[in-house]
């Protein structure tokens, strides 16, 4: 079993920035691709970005496009959200996700273990 927990949320103005990281246990994740969701208020769960096992491929949602950026350390079994220039609209849990296969090959389906989530606010 993998247990993933969130760390780094909180309170931000917009235009600011937050490091997310999201730290596995258990087992190692190294051969696992890994990822970022997340849900606001009324709204269903939605794919932020995702990484291959390596760390070379990486994918993102057109939201995240050009403001987030991804990252993993697996000697450290960590995964990293990078998130700059943050909006109000990106106010929400975000979710780490570890999916077993090595590539990402789906993000509406994605994720065989799940954190717990971090919340993400960030003021007007």
């Amino acid at each position: 079993q993998v247990q993933l927990v969130e760390s780094g949320g909180g309170l931000v103005q917009a235009g600011g920035s937050l490091r997310l990281s999201c730290a596995a246990s258990g087992r190692t994740v190294r051969g696992y691709s890994m990822g970022w969701f997340r849900q606001a208020p009324g709204k269903e769960r939605e794919f932020v970005a995702a990484i291959n096992w390596s760390g070379i491929t990486t994918y993102y949602a057109d939201f995240a496009k050009g403001r987030f950026t991804i990252s993993r350390d697996n000697a450290k079994n960590t995964m990293y959200l990078q998130m700059n220039i943050l909006k109000p609209e990106d106010t929400a849990v975000y979710y780490c996700a570890a999916d077993t296969s090595a590539h990402v090959v789906s993000t509406s389906n994605f994720g065989d273990y799940w954190g717990q989530g971090t919340q993400v606010t960030v003021s007007s």
